[in-house]
């Protein structure tokens, strides 16, 4: 517990430059879309095992 109360009290500053948050907002905005893809290909699948009589699980 003191470790953390430590952490809080001293500077949070941050040294990311430009260039790194720009590269790590894109590649959360390529997650993002990756993540999104793969949801619909499994309400896709799932739809189609539900179609087919399958079970879901």
């Amino acid at each position: 517990m003191e470790a953390g109360k430590r952490r809080l009290s001293d500077d949070t500053a941050r040294a990311a430059s430009t260039g790194e948050v720009t590269a790590l907002r894109r590649e959360a905005r390529e997650l993002k879309e990756v993540v999104a893809e793969q949801t619909s290909v499994l309400r896709l699948l799932k739809k189609s095992m539900i179609g087919d009589g399958g079970d879901i699980e």
